[in-house]
Parts: C-alpha cells; structure tokens; sequence
C-alpha cells in the first residue's frame, strides 16, 4: 500500500482546508492510498512533519496551504537521499508555485484529480547555504514585504495587502554597493534590489521572471540598478507586462549557480521567509523533485 501525508495550515485560505480535509482524505484513499493529515500548529512545524513522513517512507507528502507551508515542507524533505513525490493544495495569498503550473485556477475537487493522477513533472530547487527555496531569493526594502505583511491583513485583504505595505517602502528605497558572479561571469555596481527567480511567478506576478522554468536547472537573475523614484516607478509599471526586462537599469540574465555579496547588511528573502542575511551562494539542484501536476503540466 502507498502512504500520503497532507500537512496544512488550518488558517489559509480563510481557514476552508479544514472543511475540505475529510473529502482530500477520501479521495487519497479511494486512489489507494492509506491516508493521514498533520495540522500545523507553529512555526517549523511543516517542515518537522514533512521531514518524519519523508524519513519513514512515505510515498506522497502534500503541502496544503500557502508559500510558507510548502517552503517548509521543501526544506523538510530537500535533503532527505530518497525524496517521496510532492503534492500541492494552494490555499494561501499569492501560491506562485501553484501559478506556475496553473494549480491556482482549479477547485477542491479538480485538486484532488491532480493529487490522484499519475502526472508528474521534475521541479529544481534552490539552495541558499543550508536552506532551500522554490520560487525565489530575494533582497531589497521591497522584497521585505511578503514577511512583514501581518497575516491579519493578508487575511482580509488578499495580495492587496502587498501593495498597502509597498507604497510605504517607495519612499525608503536606497540602493547598495554590489559584487555578483555567476556562472563565471561578474557584475558590480550599485543595485536596488535583486531577484533569482525560479519559477515565473514572484509575488503573484507572473512577469517579473518571465523567461524563468522550474524544471530548466537555472536562476532567472534580475538586478535592479541605482535608479530614482520616478524610474523605479516607471519600470515597475513595465514589470506588470514583462517589458522591464529591456530597460538599461535591468540586468536579467539566466544563470546555475550565483554568490552576492552586498554592502552593509541586508536581510534575505525567500519564498517569503526570512532566509538571514547576504552574503549567501545560491545553487540549483536541478530536478531535485517530481510534483504530481495537472495532466497538461506534465513534462
């Protein structure tokens, strides 16, 4: 018999994961598989259960809430020698992963299809020193906002919650003396801010990275350079259609493997945790997962 382990968040998604639990479970044994669920109750918590489901052999472990819940199941199996396939409920603000591979539009039920199906795709993962992230690294006061956005509000406003909090850092954005290299190469100058990219979706927008795969072995980098406010504005109103790529104070290029360094401290983001400060060498470990996607997904 297969086993599947549903760790969830019982506050996502307006608290409606644990309506559906029973249903998620029925179909996962109806599919044959023997069944269970861990509620989170704290921080941690996810990637303590994903890594005891991932140690005892189980053979699907389910991520069920938002960004945060899966970062921490990634991190709980990611080093794990023999890794169990992954599945997927987004149920939190922005779910890029779920995005990226079109998940976000399905309900409960066509969910469960996915999460019973046999289609699976490979799925690179980052690695920034001794934690892992699956769809960005991040750094720069705008990039602060997915963890220092209260939940509360997240809750009641959704991905508007992000903008009420950017429009707040404009004002304190500042750039910063850096040294980046990658793949054999180097930039240095003074950025703004910095993004590598795994997947296509950051924040809930689909083309700030929109070249970046998640099955490709490679970053999509995107270097902001020292730029005034009413730049900045400016191309971030072309971010929304992914022509800021071709503005000279862009950098964006693909790369495997990339080490920053930035003057004075600043603090990481990734997948919208904190993932401490720079300097940090990101690596892809290149189809480090399979995820059971919808059929169309499949690679």
């Amino acid at each position: 018999m297969k086993n599947a382990r549903v760790i969830y968040n019982p506050t996502s998604g307006r608290e409606q994961l644990k309506k559906h639990l029973p249903y998620i479970l029925d179909r996962l044994e109806q599919a044959g598989y023997v069944a269970s669920a861990h509620q989170t109750k704290k921080e941690g918590c996810a990637k303590d259960a994903a890594f005891e489901a991932g140690k005892n052999g189980y053979d699907l472990v389910i991520a069920a809430g938002g960004d945060g819940t899966i970062f921490e199941v990634i991190n709980g199996l990611a080093e794990l020698e023999k890794r169990p396939r992954l599945g997927l409920i987004p149920a939190g603000t922005t779910n890029d992963l779920a995005r990226a591979f079109h998940m976000n539009e399905l309900d409960i039920e066509e969910i469960c299809d996915v999460l019973t199906g046999a289609h699976v795709s490979p799925l690179d993962v980052g690695k920034a020193g001794d934690q892992y992230f699956v769809n960005i690294a991040a750094g720069g006061s705008l990039t602060e906002l997915t963890y220092d956005t209260p939940s509360r509000l997240k809750t009641m406003l959704g991905q508007m919650a992000y903008y009420v909090k950017g429009f707040e850092k404009l004002f304190f954005l500042k750039p910063r003396q850096a040294r980046v290299e990658y793949d054999g190469k180097l930039f240095e100058g003074e950025i703004m801010l910095f993004l590598i990219a795994n997947s296509n979706s950051v924040g809930g927008f689909e083309k700030l990275s929109p070249e970046a795969r998640l099955d490709d072995g490679l970053f999509d980098l995107l270097l902001l350079k020292k730029t005034n406010l009413p730049d900045f504005v400016r191309i971030g109103s072309l971010a929304l259609t992914g022509q800021h790529i071709h503005e000279d104070k862009v950098v964006y290029i693909q790369a495997n493997r990339i080490k920053l360094e930035i003057e004075g401290e600043m603090q990481l983001n990734l997948d919208g945790e904190h993932g401490g400060t720079i300097p940090k060498e990101f690596v892809n470990l290149h189809h480090h997962f399979e995820m059971l996607v919808p059929e169309q997904e499949e690679k």
